[in-house]
């Protein structure tokens, strides 16, 4: 699941909604309560996802928007 020998997340960071982007790409988002956000991928394109609390959810992101989530950790 986890390509490399840093995991899923050798680092972490928590996410503000005042937080306006990611100095380094996520290689997943972890949460502390379940809900859906917008996010910008790597890619740049800009999505709606759902996160399940306590289960980190690889994807790589740029910027976290509005969200409805709780306790948002980007882990690189």
């Amino acid at each position: 699941m986890w390509a490399g020998k840093k995991g899923a997340g050798a680092h972490g960071r928590f996410v503000t909604l005042s937080f306006t982007g990611l100095a380094t790409a996520s290689r997943a988002l972890a949460v502390a309560r379940s809900g859906s956000m917008r996010v910008t991928t790597v890619g740049g394109s800009t999505e709606a996802i759902h996160i399940a609390a306590g289960v980190p959810f690889p994807i790589r992101v740029t910027r976290v928007w509005a969200t409805g989530a709780t306790g948002i950790v980007a882990l690189w």
